[in-house]
């Protein structure tokens, strides 16, 4: 089976598409639909799957979680009606309120890393969760407890002023090896079956496979809840105020 095109990786704001389907398969009990391109986001890069439905005149089938392996994307879920056949075409249709909240959180994630750059701080982003329960991002480096407090202001007050500034987001596809070209960081290990790309945020590059805002100020008022040592790591908590 050839690889899912993934559609939602060059245009942040797509999220209709005609598709066509490639198999239809029940997997733990779960409808599965294979498609031969997708606007849903698989969950991945500490962001949460999309949901949505799948329709054409034959069915409607609910997506309750999306997952990417080795190259496919799983639309998983129920059918509310109706059924798939191979071959037939079908329209995608994604959950327009999720994707714009778990767009603006990853983003704000990624906004608290120029701030950090911008401070001047060494510290090296690792883990990031971007789930609306209490998004974080963990870096390794060091700090002092006398200076939470103090970088916590100060990185608040500069995620805001790059969302005020109203930067704009541009996704540039590129092979790893040049990534060091534009970002200040790029992880050793990039998801396999992807096309591999960075987003630009202004001139500061981050190598990502996420949905993100198309201007910084789409975010909104950010802050900063906490910065603490957690479990030999920096957590950076933060969260989007409206």
């Amino acid at each position: 089976m050839s690889s899912t095109h993934l559609l939602y990786l060059e245009d942040f704001n797509l999220l209709e598409c005609d598709s066509q389907v490639l198999e239809v398969l029940k997997e733990d009990e779960k409808d599965v639909v294979i498609l031969d391109q997708t606007v849903f986001y698989p969950q991945g890069g500490g962001q949460p799957y999309d949901q949505g439905f799948i329709q054409n005149e034959s069915g409607k089938f609910l997506v309750e979680e999306v997952r990417f392996l080795e190259g496919i994307v799983k639309h998983i879920g129920k059918f509310e009606s109706g059924n798939f056949e191979k071959g037939m075409e079908i329209k995608c249709i994604v959950d327009r309120e999720r994707r714009k909240l778990h767009s603006r959180l990853h983003s704000a994630g990624h906004v608290l890393d120029m701030a950090v750059a911008a401070l001047g701080l060494s510290w090296v982003p690792g883990k990031g969760y971007h789930f609306p329960n209490g998004p974080y991002v963990e870096y390794a480096g060091q700090i002092e407890d006398s200076e939470k407090e103090k970088l916590r202001v100060e990185i608040e007050g500069k995620c805001n002023e790059f969302i005020r500034e109203g930067i704009e987001t541009t996704p540039v596809f590129m092979v790893k090896e040049k990534m060091h070209e534009v970002c200040r960081f790029v992880p050793e290990y990039l998801p396999e079956g992807k096309p591999t790309r960075v987003v630009m945020y202004g001139e500061f590059g981050v190598p990502c496979g996420g949905t993100h805002v198309n201007n910084l100020k789409d975010i909104g008022p950010m802050a900063i809840r906490k910065v603490k040592l957690e479990r030999g790591s920096i957590r950076v908590s933060y969260e989007i105020t409206s």
